[in-house]
């Protein structure tokens, strides 16, 4: 008899839920359920209800002050519902939160803060050892392998400060990879990198796709969505459309969820276009 993804997550963790992920139809990695988030009792989000598949690169897209950074709080257990339900492999995000790691917009991060490259890193492993014990030479080793993955090994001993914000950023990157998550949230990972740290990144998320993790990004390029992304969330407030990015990345879709900003739409329409007969690598 198939036993159920939340007993095999109780018995064996990331791995055995990677299997039953594997049988289950449909997988699921988020479930949002009838959420509504308000700040001083003005809506952010309102009423979403969306399902995100498993072993996908799922990109959350929508203007300015549509709440998507406030829905991967929300998911993350770092802001209150004011109402609904939101599930992690079909558990609580208290239940789950070593299953999960995150990177941050890197605008929020103080980064005069007195640190190593290598201690950020190390900081993704205390999931695991918890804040009593000190990481060993295994959690060292892991912390520069993930640096090697992000082309920052050679910047382990540098100040955190002393970085450019792309190599911040790949740190950060690094960080969460340290936690061996199932599930990484990642909020606008993109946003004010050079070409060669997005490159950096893509090569990452696909690595960890081809694992078989999920990546949940809040995304602002329109245009590299379909390049870089298999499934999408629309979203402003409330949900528009959610998919698989060559069904749902739609001209049609964009205008609700962008309204009349027709410069930007025809750009996003265009390279729906270009990528239409593109399959995602």
């Amino acid at each position: 008899m198939r036993r159920p993804v939340e007993q095999l997550v109780q018995e064996g963790g990331a791995g055995r839920l990677a299997e039953a992920s594997a049988r289950a139809e449909p997988a699921v990695s988020v479930e949002v359920h009838d959420v509504t988030v308000a700040y001083n009792r003005k809506p952010v989000l309102w009423d979403v209800d969306v399902s995100l598949p498993v072993g996908e690169l799922i990109a959350i897209v929508g203007p300015n002050g549509a709440g998507k950074s406030t829905l991967l709080k929300a998911a993350l257990g770092l802001i209150p519902l004011a109402s609904g339900r939101i599930t992690i492999f079909g558990r609580p995000i208290r239940q789950a939160r070593s299953m999960v790691g995150y990177v941050p917009q890197r605008e929020s991060v103080d980064w005069d803060f007195p640190v190593s490259v290598l201690d950020v890193v190390l900081m993704g492993r205390y999931g695991r050892l918890g804040w009593v014990r000190r990481p060993g030479r295994i959690d060292r080793e892991v912390a520069m392998a993930c640096l090697g993955k992000v082309g920052m090994t050679a910047y382990a001993a540098r100040q955190i400060s002393q970085l450019s914000g792309g190599q911040q950023q790949r740190v950060f990157l690094a960080r969460a990879l340290a936690q061996d998550a199932s599930l990484y949230f990642m909020d606008e990972p993109f946003a004010g990198v050079d070409a060669a740290t997005e490159k950096a990144i893509v090569e990452v998320l696909r690595q960890l796709r081809a694992a078989g993790k999920t990546v949940v990004a809040v995304h602002h390029d329109l245009q590299t969505v379909p390049e870089y992304f298999d499934h999408v969330v629309l979203l402003n407030m409330r949900l528009i459309a959610a998919g698989p990015v060559s069904s749902t990345f739609t001209h049609a879709n964009l205008q609700r969820t962008y309204g009349g900003r027709l410069t930007l739409l025809d750009e996003a329409a265009e390279s729906v276009r270009r990528n239409a007969t593109e399959p995602l690598v």
